[in-house]
């Protein structure tokens, strides 16, 4: 019993332990706030990529179908992410887009299970399923070391959205079904102690456009219905992260700002009214719903205040210059510089990532 409180205490105190031997700890919280996809399948220990990883400037990585080899999918990827971890000052968040249907990195000509599409679940309704395809999905990524998936999705049901209704990721137009699939799916994956992420708030489902593409309003077509899955499950306390929508929701914010810009959605409704207060995930930075309507500095400037914790860099897109971890840093510096970021709103961010990654580590 001892030995397991004398453990538990220094799991509480390893942070701040750990910055204490750091030249600069600022770096390091900031960088706690940056995930970044990479490129191949193998690691090149001289690239800029593995560097940023070694001095804390990122602390997580986005995994993808490109970053999977051919052969002994598993085995490599298990080890990719493993060295990674290893070279870490602090232990890495390492997410995947594990959603099942067409969204669906680990595939079976891989050698992986299969998942069928949240559509699929939500029709059949029948939870011993919804179980079974979530657990294989949750040990599947456990015994990878994956430990965030982005799933699940609880927008609602729609067949003209061009990117999730009509693609089968949603369970249901009715909010009950998809809070209940939902939970089933959030349940299977802390079992096997892989992290989930909601979304994608505050509703993206009556889309008609996508975000990838483009600038996307919902203002006419939303409704607050689509807030129920996430103050359903917040409050049955199962909510430990939640992804962002770069959707422009003029019902909810007067000045238009895209939700993962706007404080009025992240800190006054999600986290005040809602009372969130576990971690928040951009969607893709590089999506042209931001990269194309805002400045790289600007949009960081406005998604931190705004109240997210992480900043999600998936990969390069058409049109939109290449960056790395230690480019983000150093625009966050200079934006703290500059007094238009408080490092308290840094220590904020920094303090509920590490508090999901100790919980996950003690499960």
């Amino acid at each position: 019993m001892l030995n397991r409180l004398k453990f538990s205490i220094l799991l509480l105190l390893l942070p701040s332990y750990m910055f204490s031997q750091q030249p600069d700890s600022t770096i390091l919280k900031i960088g706690q706030m940056i995930m970044f996809g990479f490129s191949g399948s193998s690691i090149d220990t001289s690239s800029k990529f593995y560097k940023d990883i070694t001095q804390g400037k990122t602390g997580g990585i986005s995994i993808y179908e490109a970053n999977l080899s051919q052969t002994n999918t598993a085995e490599n990827l298990r080890t990719f992410i493993n060295t990674l971890q290893a070279a870490s000052p602090i232990v890495l968040f390492t997410a995947i887009t594990q959603e099942g249907g067409v969204v669906n990195r680990l595939k079976t000509k891989y050698g992986f299970p299969s998942m069928p599409a949240a559509e699929y679940l939500g029709k059949l309704d029948n939870l011993d399923s919804t179980k079974h395809y979530a657990d294989n999905t949750a040990f599947t990524l456990s015994r990878l070391g994956i430990n965030v998936n982005f799933a699940p999705v609880v927008d609602i049901y729609m067949p003209t959205n061009p990117v999730l209704g009509s693609r089968e990721r949603t369970y249901a137009a009715n909010t009950d079904v998809i809070i209940k699939h939902a939970r089933q799916f959030i349940l299977s994956h802390n079992y096997f102690k892989v992290n989930t992420a909601l979304k994608h708030f505050p509703g993206h489902g009556s889309s008609t456009t996508d975000t990838h593409l483009e600038l996307t309003d919902v203002s006419k077509t939303w409704n607050a219905g689509e807030l129920n899955p996430y103050r359903r499950l917040i409050k049955q306390g199962l909510v430990k992260s939640i992804m962002t929508a770069h959707i422009v929701n003029e019902k909810l914010d007067k000045e238009k700002d895209p939700a993962t810009l706007s404080k009025k959605i992240i800190t006054d409704l999600l986290r005040k009214e809602m009372g969130f207060n576990g971690v928040v995930f951009s969607d893709d930075m590089n999506m042209k719903a931001i990269s194309a309507e805002y400045g790289l500095k600007e949009a960081i400037e406005k998604t931190i205040n705004a109240g997210v914790d992480v900043l999600l860099f998936s990969g390069k897109r058409e049109g939109v210059a290449s960056k790395d971890a230690a480019d983000i840093v150093n625009i966050i510096l200079e934006l703290i510089k500059e007094g238009k970021i408080s490092k308290g709103r840094i220590n904020e961010s920094y303090n509920r990532i590490i508090k999901m990654k100790l919980e996950r580590r003690k499960l």
